[in-house]
């Protein structure tokens, strides 16, 4: 341990794991590289990340088909079958995913103030961070399976926006959430086409599977860490600190890497489309980047509500506000290009258009734990106690009219007379089709991060809110998804994952003589915990 590290970076055991990885000239290059200030803190996120994936072999996600090849072993036998093995192995999945929050609030205090020079770094950092969860089971999530199945349905002939996975045969053993097994695609065309891809060349074996999809993750991985400096450099924020806050946020490696989320390569086609979107592109550069912005939306279809946006970087610097006349033009353009796209997408897969309707009724896939899920569910239970409607019904109403409403929304920040940054804008539109849905999932703060960091430094409580955030859906993600198999009580290993997830958020916020400084709120506290070392230190100052 350096003399700058403080008590709480790793214990001895993690200390000499990583003395003995410095060994190795390749990752002592990759870590310490020529900065050794950063150097504890990202040796501190790589031994996150290795516990992570340790973590996962024993309570990560794996399909029981007799394709899989760990399903047909004994080998993790200890880790998943055993109590013992299995309460360590969540045990080690929620300290090492804390272990990498604390990792990434220790590189960014360190790099404070030279955020300039920053970015080689915090892009190490980021691949540094995601190698070992490559090879890690999925964690924070199993929609992976989802995506198979449905590129199983596609490869079957069948159309995944109106049949559904549970009319195949073994669609239970192949991993996917019974959430889908009733449930359209609320895919785009494009990614359909990739799940499908992916089927045929795997034949369905999940492990070659979760490789290859995890390959799609990595993709859009590379385009945000391309996007975002560029974008950041911009606009006029700092790039390194852009890069550090959003896609170096752990956030994005659990949920994106580890997890395996096709909304990494939504996000990343999203940003490599605008950096191509600028005042005066040629007619070849703007139209590369529609064509992006419009593969985007073959992935995920929500972020048609970045077109207007995307129209609008190409008018943003022109001299007042963008005149009726060119905005017509411009969007006109955006349209056009994204219509041939999705339509070349939509018959290319057979599929055409059908990801519209399914995109208007895949809200109902899960129960609406979200916020405005829940007031749709408490209008529906009192209309149905006072006027004998069914409650689903009315909530469901309730829910269309959020949609409305964020629709309405995003016409307002594309039509008012001044818009609004056009990139804060999309970020302003995707939240609040987040926030007016039925169902909320952790990783949707990521459609959002990179949209507000490439535009402003963030000061004050915004900061300190995210670093909680982040802490919470870390420790709220191990406890929601953990596979653990039936003859091992679920509820006692969520719990000790709990108990271990708060103590670790307890030091990170108020014991860490590091990391506490971030939370101003601990200030005070501190102050009456150890007034006598306050006391010393400034003695020793004023000496």
């Amino acid at each position: 341990m350096t003399a700058s590290e403080p008590p709480g970076d790793a214990s001895g055991a993690l200390a000499g794991l990583r003395r003995r990885l410095g060994a190795f000239p390749l990752t002592h290059r990759l870590v310490g590289g020529p900065d050794e200030e950063t150097a504890p803190s990202l040796w501190q996120g790589l031994i996150g990340s290795l516990l992570i994936m340790f973590g996962s072999w024993g309570v990560g996600w794996l399909a029981m088909t007799p394709a899989s090849v760990f399903a047909r072993t004994t080998v993790l036998n200890p880790l998943r079958v055993e109590p013992v093995g299995v309460v360590v192995c969540a045990i080690l999945l929620v300290l090492g995913s804390l272990l990498l929050v604390r990792a990434w609030l220790r590189l960014g205090q360190r790099l404070e103030g030279r955020w300039a020079t920053a970015g080689p770094v915090v892009i190490r950092a980021t691949w540094l961070w995601a190698a070992p969860l490559m090879v890690a089971f999925p964690v924070f999530s199993r929609d992976v399976y989802s995506y198979l199945s449905q590129g199983r349905l596609l490869h079957a002939g069948l159309n995944p926006y109106e049949d559904w996975i549970s009319e195949l045969p073994g669609w239970f053993m192949q991993g996917a959430d019974s959430i889908w097994a009733e449930s359209p695609s609320p895919y785009g065309p494009v990614f359909l086409l990739i799940a499908r891809a992916v089927w045929f060349l795997t034949g369905g074996s999940p492990e070659p599977a979760l490789l290859l999809f995890r390959l799609v993750s990595v993709a859009g991985l590379a385009l945000c860490l391309w996007a975002v400096p560029r974008l950041a450099r911009r606009f006029g924020t700092e790039p390194g600190w852009s890069v550090w806050i959003s896609v170096a946020n752990p956030l994005f490696a659990l949920y994106m890497i580890a997890g395996i989320h096709n909304d990494s390569l939504m996000v990343g086609l999203l940003l490599a489309g605008f950096v191509l979107l600028t005042p005066g592109a040629s007619r070849g550069r703007s139209l590369a980047g529609l064509v992006l912005v419009s593969l985007s939306i073959a992935i995920k279809p929500l972020t048609v509500l970045a077109l207007p946006f995307a129209g609008l970087l190409l008018l943003r610097g022109a001299p007042g506000s963008p005149h009726w006349g060119a905005r017509a033009k411009v969007w006109t353009w955006c349209l056009l290009v994204a219509a041939v796209v999705l339509t070349g997408m939509g018959a290319l897969t057979g599929l055409w258009f059908g990801w519209i309707p399914a995109m208007l009724t895949s809200g109902g896939a899960a129960f609406p734990y979200a916020p405005f899920g829940i007031l749709g569910l408490g209008v529906g239970w009192a209309v149905e106690a006072v006027a004998g409607a069914e409650a689903r019904t009315v909530a469901d109403l309730v829910y269309t009219l959020g949609k409305v409403v964020a629709v309405v929304f995003t016409a307002w920040l594309a039509l008012t007379r001044r818009p609004v940054h056009p990139v804060l804008a999309t970020g302003l539109a995707l939240l609040a089709a987040v926030l007016l849905a039925p169902i909320i999932q952790p990783w949707y703060l990521l459609w959002v991060l990179p949209m507000f960091a490439v535009v402003q430094r963030w000061r004050g409580w915004p900061v300190w809110t995210l670093y909680l955030l982040v802490m919470v859906l870390v420790v709220v993600g191990v406890v929601d998804q953990l596979s653990v198999a039936q003859w091992i009580s679920l509820f006692w290993v969520r719990i000790t994952a709990a108990v271990v997830g708060l103590a670790y958020m307890v030091f990170i916020v108020f014991l860490d003589p590091k990391t506490s400084r971030l939370f101003p709120f601990t200030a005070r506290w501190r102050s009456r915990r150890r007034p006598d070392a306050t006391t010393r230190q400034t003695n020793q100052e004023t000496l």
